[in-house]
């Protein structure tokens, strides 16, 4: 894969298929592989030329230990867009990188065609400013959990009570969380961006049409916070995907596909 300087990092990105180029921007720890589960074949086959990357915080993309903030993510996916002549493209975003897709959206209008924003929100309410630091405050502690426990919680805050009560389907999600690594350096500087001020009022800004995608059981970005986002975009478009948690693109890929590209087919 090509590692390309771009807004003053190596910025390491992936090119599948051929046609109208769609960006994808991934979330809080998540490296472009996580696409192509499900997205990048869904999109390929639809005629997508499909762009996937490492944010900043995740090697090989420069990890950017001294931390970084929003803006800084955001002029990495501009800079990426002008690097490879792809603006204005179609843009989509979860959790993290929904935030920065949004706020790319309103910074740089001319790079972005159509915009779909899965999992996000727009202010930070005092649940998630309590989960975030206790997040940061346990990695900050050098404690390390037994991966094994380190899996239980992640599934219980990502995954929908659907996954959770098919013991077969679960086995097969603690068996992959149980592989993740520990957070590192970068991936605690992006913790630190799920601190949101509140940019509903500045969304009211972004021109470009958007799709707001929530999950009916997401505890990290609930459908209440992603149903504020679209209400502030003029003329949003706003879907709840059911059944599923925070990672319902790998939940129920079938619908946010489906979803995902009648969308982004739109004029």
């Amino acid at each position: 894969m090509p590692v390309i300087p771009v807004n003053g990092i190596r910025l390491n990105y992936e090119a599948t298929g051929q046609g109208e180029p769609v960006v994808l921007i991934q979330g809080t720890g998540g490296g472009r592989t996580v696409w192509q589960l499900h997205q990048v074949p869904a999109l390929t086959e639809a005629g997508y030329r499909v762009i996937t990357f490492d944010n900043r915080g995740i090697p090989p993309t420069s990890e950017c230990p001294e931390g970084f903030t929003l803006q800084d993510m955001v002029g990495d996916v501009a800079g990426l867009i002008e690097r490879l002549g792809l603006g204005p493209c179609r843009v989509v975003g979860t959790s993290l990188g929904a935030f920065v897709a949004q706020e790319l959206a309103l910074a740089r209008p001319d790079l972005v065609r159509r915009l779909v924003l899965m999992a996000t929100r727009g202010r930070t309410d005092a649940l998630r400013a309590r989960l975030t630091g206790a997040e940061i405050d346990l990695h900050d502690s050098g404690v390390r959990l037994p991966a094994s426990y380190a899996a239980v919680l992640r599934a219980l805050k990502s995954l929908s009570p659907r996954t959770l009560n098919d013991d077969r389907e679960l086995a097969d999600w603690l068996d992959l969380f149980e592989l993740a690594a520990p957070p590192g350096p970068g991936q605690r500087a992006q913790m630190q961006l799920s601190r949101l001020d509140d940019r509903l009022a500045a969304y009211r800004g972004i021109r470009v049409p958007s799709l707001v995608m929530s999950f009916a059981d997401d505890l990290v970005t609930p459908p209440h916070l992603g149903r504020e986002v679209a209400d502030a975009i003029p003329d949003a478009r706003y879907t709840v995907i059911p059944d599923c948690g925070h990672y319902g693109y790998l939940e129920d890929p079938a619908t946010v596909n489906k979803a995902l590209v009648e969308f982004l087919a739109g004029a």
